[in-house]
């Protein structure tokens, strides 16, 4: 991922939790005590523009952790 987003200056970047989680399905067994799945997706942009800054819940890990980070470019 990170040499696409090398290319350009600009870059428009999200990251989904909720709706990744509710759309993608994944099963692990033993069944983990806690799971954080993040999704990132990030735009090149021609010039810099002002987006409202994204806020992050923070997530505590409790003894058998998943974690599972994916991304993609929107083109």
């Amino acid at each position: 991922m990170y040499p696409l987003m090398q290319k350009n200056k600009y870059k428009l970047v999200h990251f989904i939790r909720e709706k990744f989680t509710q759309t993608t399905t994944l099963t692990v067994i033993p069944k983990p005590d806690s799971i954080l799945r993040v999704f990132m997706v990030f735009k090149a942009l021609d010039s810099k523009i002002e987006i409202e800054e994204q806020k992050i819940k923070p997530f505590d890990r409790k003894g058998f952790t998943i974690v599972e980070w994916g991304g993609a470019e929107i083109k």
